[in-house]
C-alpha cells in the first residue's frame, strides 16, 4: 500500500547506503548515496553492485527496478551485471534444473526522462554480457582456463563477430621474435600465444590497438610468490578477459574505425625450462632485458604486445591493460584502476571515462626521464624490474612497456593497470569492458555509448552533469 511504501522511504537514511525489506522480505527498497565526491561515479556504481549482492531477496523469478537519471544508465546496468556472476563449481548448482531469471527495469528521473530506446536496451545487453563474459574467465581457475582455452573463448568471440582470429603460437613465436611472450611460457604444459582479433571497417581513419595481459597463471616463475600471495594469481588474466568482453561488446554495437584486440597469453609456471633471472631475452621490439625477477613478467609479454600492434598493425592509439602491479592497489586503491599515458588529453579521458562507466580510474605519475632509470642494467638494454621498489613502481612497469614502442612515439600510449578493481573479494568484477565501451564510444556507431564517451561532441554528458550533483535519493 502505498502508507507502507511511503513509511519505508522515510525509514531510509543513505549514508552511503541503506535499505529497509518490505513484505516479510518479498521485496527490498534500497537508497544510493544522495552525493557522491568528485572521484566517484555519479552512478555511485560500487554501491549499487554492493546492494543488489546484499538486499536483493531470493527465488528463482527476481526484479530489480532501478531509478537514475539517462546519463546513468550505461553505469547502473554494467554495475547490476557485476552482481550475477557466472561461473560456479558449487555441486548445488549442477543439480538445480530450473534457471533463475532477473528482470531489471529502468525507471528515468530528471532530465531527458522519456522511455529507453530499443537500441539502448541492445547496447546494454551487450555490454553486461561483456562484463559478465570477462569476469567468467578471470573466476575460472588455471586447470580450466589455461592458454588452450583462452584461445577457444577468443575464437568462439570471433566466430560471433565473423572474425579469424590471427595465432602465433609456441615455437613460431621463438623464431618471430616474440622473447618476452615465449620467455614467460615457455615452462607450462600449455604453450604461449599472441593472439589477435581485427576489425577493419570500410571508411575507417584511425587504427587502434587493445593489448591485454593474459597470464592465465602467476607462480611468479623461480622467483616463485609465496603460499599467501599466489592464491588468486588466477586472475592474472584480467587485462586479457576484460578486452574480450569489450571487443565483442563494441564491434556488435558497429565501430566506425580500425580496432585490433592483441591477446598476449602465457602461463608463468616452475619448470626445468623456466627463464632463470640473469637470462637476457631480445624482445619483439628488439630490445634487450636482463631479467633480475621472473615475477615482472606482464611487462615483458605485453612489451611484445604493444611493440606488435605499432610495427605489424601500424597503429595510431595503443591502450594496454593489465593486472601488473601489487603496487597499483596502493597508488589509487582497490576501485580505482590506475593510468599512465603520454597524453594529458587521454588521461583527463580515461579519467572522465571512469566516471560515466562506473570503471572508475586515477592517473600515476608520467615522468620517463626521472623513474626510467630504475631498469638500468650494465649488460642489456634494461632490467625488468626496479632497483627501488619506493619510487613509483606501478608507473616505472608502466614506462617499461611504453619503452619497446618507444618514449618519444608520435601516436598515443595509454596503460591501465585493473590489479585491484579486477575483483572484489573472492569474485571477479569484469572491470575494463565499460571502461573501453565508454572511453572509445566516440568511434561507435552506438548513440549511447556515443553519450557516455569522454572524447567527441556529445552535448549532454554524465561529466557536466557532476556539476550538480543529484541532490535527490536514489532507489534501487
Amino acid at each position: 500500500s502505498p502508507q507502507i511504501w511511503q513509511s519505508a522511504l522515510s525509514t531510509l537514511n543513505p549514508n552511503p547506503t541503506d535499505s529497509c525489506p518490505l513484505y516479510l522480505n518479498y521485496a527490498t527498497v534500497a537508497a544510493l548515496p544522495s552525493r557522491v565526491s568528485r572521484h566517484n561515479s555519479p552512478s555511485a556504481a560500487q554501491f549499487i553492485t554492493r546492494l543488489v549482492r546484499n538486499c536483493l531477496p531470493g527465488g528463482v523469478n527476481r526484479c530489480i527496478v532501478m531509478v537514475c537519471e539517462r546519463s546513468e544508465v550505461f553505469a547502473s546496468a554494467c554495475a547490476l551485471a557485476r552482481a550475477f556472476p557466472l561461473f560456479t563449481h558449487r555441486s548445488s548448482a549442477s543439480r538445480r534444473t530450473e534457471k533463475k531469471t532477473v528482470t531489471v527495469e529502468f525507471f528515468l528521473v530528471g532530465q531527458n526522462n522519456g522511455p529507453i530506446e530499443v537500441a539502448t536496451l541492445k547496447c546494454l545487453a551487450s555490454a553486461t554480457e561483456g562484463v559478465r563474459l570477462a569476469a567468467r574467465i578471470v573466476d575460472t581457475p588455471c586447470n580450466e582456463m589455461n592458454t588452450d582455452n583462452f584461445l577457444e573463448e577468443i575464437k568462439k568471440v570471433g566466430k560471433d563477430l565473423g572474425i579469424t582470429p590471427t595465432i602465433i603460437r609456441d615455437e613460431e613465436l621463438k623464431e618471430r621474435g616474440f622473447g618476452g611472450i615465449y620467455g614467460v611460457g615457455k615452462a607450462a604444459l600449455h604453450p604461449p600465444a599472441l593472439a589477435v582479433l581485427s576489425h577493419t571497417p570500410d571508411g575507417a581513419t584511425q587504427t587502434i590497438a587493445w593489448v591485454g595481459k593474459g597470464i592465465v597463471y602467476d607462480t611468479g616463475g623461480l622467483s616463485i610468490k609465496g603460499k599467501t600471495t599466489m592464491p588468486g594469481m588466477k586472475r592474472d588474466c584480467g587485462g586479457a578477459a576484460a578486452i574480450l568482453g569489450a571487443f565483442k561488446a563494441t564491434v556488435k554495437q558497429g565501430f566506425k574505425d580500425n580496432l585490433h584486440a592483441v591477446f598476449c597469453l602465457a602461463e608463468n609456471a616452475v619448470g626445468p625450462r623456466a627463464t632463470r633471472p640473469d637470462d637476457i631475452h631480445v624482445l619483439y621490439s628488439g630490445k634487450t632485458v636482463e631479467i633480475n625477477n621472473t615475477d615482472a613478467e606482464g611487462r615483458l609479454i605485453l612489451a611484445d604486445g604493444v611493440a606488435y600492434a605499432c610495427k605489424d598493425l601500424g597503429a595510431d592509439i595503443i591502450l594496454d591493460m593489465a593486472t601488473l602491479t601489487g603496487a597499483q592497489g596502493i597508488a589509487t586503491g582497490k576501485y580505482h584502476a590506475a593510468v599512465l599515458t603520454n597524453s594529458e588529453e587521454w588521461e583527463k579521458a580515461c579519467v572522465k571515462a571512469g566516471r560515466n562507466c562506473g570503471d572508475l580510474v586515477h592517473p600515476l605519475v608520467y615522468c620517463p626521464e626521472l623513474h626510467f632509470s630504475e631498469f638500468t642494467s650494465a649488460v642489456a638494454d634494461m632490467k625488468n624490474s626496479v632497483a627501488d621498489r619506493d619510487n613509483t613502481p606501478s608507473s616505472c612497469a608502466g614506462l617499461f612497456i611504453a619503452s619497446h614502442i618507444g618514449f618519444d612515439w608520435p601516436g598515443v600510449w595509454v596503460h591501465i593497470d585493473i590489479a585491484a578493481p579486477v575483483h572484489a573479494g573472492e569474485r571477479a568484477t569484469g572491470y575494463g569492458v565499460a571502461l573501453l565501451l565508454s572511453l572509445f564510444g566516440g568511434a561507435s556507431e552506438d548513440p549511447l555509448l556515443n553519450m557516455v564517451s569522454p572524447l567527441g561532441c556529445n552535448g549532454d554528458s554524465p561529466a557536466e552533469d557532476m556539476e550538480r550533483d543529484s541532490k535527490r535519493r536514489r532507489l534501487v
